[in-house]
């Protein structure tokens, strides 16, 4: 947390005055002057009185006056001081200036989340420069975490979908299409780590296509938000149709939409094979076929988070196929039937209906609810038109989730998102896992369609319902912070139930003592396991660029300080934790895609400059690579 500043708000609506310490000077012109009324005073009349009052008021303002124009900036003051120029320069008045006069004193720093008068911007700005200097110094950390991971991953996995840290190799758990590299290729573009940029790039021209063309069996939306999505992104950022970055490291940015046409071309099948819209999950890429999961049953989340990837991939290519494909998933569940907007979390591929009961924002439910907003925010050009049902669909299931799903914890009010396990019949489940805390930046994202809350009041683009949503992000944003420090390494667990009137477990606390909410949350021994997952900072990222709240950042700065400490290995590369509550952590042998990808990512872009990937004109998918709105 942020130190606290030597004053309260409170103390800001008084006089600045108040803060402001008297000269030795003019401690004693007060005491002098203030023992000759009294003497005075004994003797004199009321008008005598009056009159000496008004001269000594008149001549005391002449020693202490100081123009407006020198009120504007301390530079100015001594500038103008230098060279005897003032706004009275002729006179007696000018003469007593230049003797009184005495830099212009500043008025006390305001918190970053208070507003200070129009006339006192100025003054403010050299607090404003050490504090972004402080951030830009964070930042670096971030991007040296980042270069860690990449040399672990380069050293001893290169080419293979994930590394192994602690026993130094590498495993392909997601098809053996180096993810890692991909994942990790936009998130080195947007610090400028070009050295890492040429290496991943030259990897992908040289064995990305022959990989996809060799490749067995993949996962259909790890791939689509992982490979594709990656693939997409450097694309545009390397410079590619109105990209952003015309000094690139690497291959010329055709290469990457070359190879993203061709993995796309294949992942259609997993479409077109399908009896409904809704499509199988697997693709066998050297066939190219694709597969029903085991069961039969495609997870909910999974066929609905493929659209912002095929959506960019038909603007650029000019082929609508991609696009028609992944919309008319959407399109179908539009008209199924759904509870409050919420909906279960597996589909079938066959009969184009949900299955079971279970309804959860966690696993296989989560970035459908994203994936409605974020496309109708792609979507810009055309958001009144096609794609007003996809808002509305959205609009619908946060008032669900508001309904049935939100509740808060005892004795200390943490407000959460639980499940329905068995349907809107059923129990409810004070669970949350950490994938829900995509939620806060999500409603942040959907109340002010990107823009900072100021400019969204300022234009009216607020509602009473997306301040109801606004307000609702906050409040999950502290659950989810508050989930990485109540454990004794300051990181969060995979899953955390909450102590309610209904439900409570004892002994199962995160083992930080100190904290408030040790009572509020529950962590089982199975999941109490860290994967470097990315949700949380997501959403600080989100908020902070939303609200312009420095606790965001803050908040962020913890839960980086907690990576650095317990989760790097010295031999290069970063590793999932097994228990959070217990020092010191075991550790897994895993680096996650996704830390390179989205965690890393989000903490850099949270203590950098809002100006770098706005909000406004990119979306993230949910792999964390930005994509541009259509139309800016």
């Amino acid at each position: 947390m942020s130190k606290s500043l030597p004053y309260s708000v409170k103390d800001l609506q008084y006089d600045n005055a108040k803060f402001r310490q008297r000269s030795v000077s003019k401690v004693i012109t007060q005491s002098l002057l203030t023992n000759t009324m009294r003497r005075d005073c004994v003797s004199c009349s009321t008008g005598k009185f009056l009159a000496l009052l008004l001269i000594f008021g008149v001549g005391y303002l002449m020693l202490t006056h100081t123009s407006t124009a020198h009120s504007v900036s301390v530079r100015a003051a001594d500038k103008l001081s230098v060279h005897g120029e003032g706004t009275n320069a002729t006179g007696g008045n000018a003469l007593f200036g230049r003797i009184g006069r005495k830099p212009p004193r500043l008025p006390p720093r305001l918190p970053p989340n208070e507003h200070g008068s129009h006339n006192d911007k100025a003054v403010h700005e050299p607090a404003k420069i050490d504090t972004d200097l402080g951030w830009v110094e964070r930042q670096q950390k971030v991007k040296e975490a980042f270069m860690h991971a990449w040399f672990g991953y380069k050293k001893y996995a290169m080419g293979y979908d994930e590394l192994m840290p602690l026993s130094q190799r590498g495993t392909d758990g997601l098809g053996g299409l180096g993810a890692t590299v991909v994942d990790a290729l936009d998130t080195a573009m947007i610090m400028g780590a070009d050295d890492i940029v040429s290496e991943a790039g030259s990897w992908v021209q040289t064995h990305l296509s022959d990989l996809i063309k060799k490749k067995g069996q993949v996962n259909l939306f790890e791939t689509t938000i992982r490979v594709l999505g990656g693939l997409l992104s450097a694309y545009h950022l390397s410079g590619g149709e109105k990209g952003t970055n015309v000094t690139y490291k690497g291959p010329k940015p055709v290469v990457y939409l070359d190879t993203a046409k061709d993995l796309a071309d294949r992942l259609l099948l997993a479409f077109t094979s399908s009896p409904t819209p809704i499509p199988f999950s697997d693709v066998i890429l050297h066939d190219p076929s694709a597969h029903r999961a085991p069961d039969g049953l495609s997870s909910t989340s999974e066929v609905s988070t493929l659209q912002l990837e095929f959506n960019y991939l038909s603007t650029l290519s000019g082929d609508p196929k991609y696009s028609m494909a992944a919309m008319k998933v959407l399109e179908h569940m539009k008209d199924l039937q759904k509870v409050e907007g919420l909906v279960p979390i597996y589909i079938s591929p066959d009969s184009g209906e949900f299955s079971g009961e279970n309804i959860r924002l966690g696993s296989r439910g989560d970035s459908y609810y994203e994936y409605l907003i974020k496309v109708w925010l792609q979507q810009r050009s055309n958001r009144d038109n096609n794609f007003t049902y996809l808002h509305d669909m959205y609009t619908e299931a946060m008032k669900g989730v508001r309904h049935r799903l939100v509740k808060k914890s005892i004795p200390n009010g943490l407000v959460f998102v639980g499940e329905l396990p068995y349907g809107p019949n059923g129990a409810f489940s004070p669970k949350m896992d950490h994938l829900v805390c995509f939620l806060p930046g999500t409603l942040a994202l959907g109340a002010t369609k990107g823009f900072t809350k100021k400019k969204a009041m300022e234009e009216n683009l607020l509602n009473f319902e997306d301040l109801e949503n606004l307000k609702l992000a906050e409040d999950l944003a502290k659950t989810c912070f508050e989930m990485y420090a109540a454990t004794s390494t300051g990181l969060a667990p995979e899953i955390v139930y909450f102590h309610t009137e209904e439900y409570s477990e004892d002994g199962l606390d995160g083992g930080n003592k100190s904290s408030k909410y040790t009572n509020d949350i529950i962590i089982k021994p199975l999941d109490r396991h860290n994967l470097l997952r990315p949700e949380t900072v997501e959403s600080l990222f989100v908020l902070y660029r939303v609200t312009e709240d420095p606790k965001y950042r803050e908040w962020g700065w913890h839960i980086f300080e907690a990576f650095e400490k317990y989760t790097k290995v010295d031999s290069g590369g970063y590793s999932s934790l097994d228990d959070v509550t217990g020092l010191p952590p075991r550790r897994r042998d895993k680096m996650e895609t996704f830390f390179l990808g989205e965690t890393l990512k989000y903490f850099y872009l949270l203590f950098g400059d809002s100006s770098v990937i706005p909000l406004d004109k990119f979306v993230f998918n949910t792999e964390a690579h930005p994509l541009p709105i259509k139309g800016t």
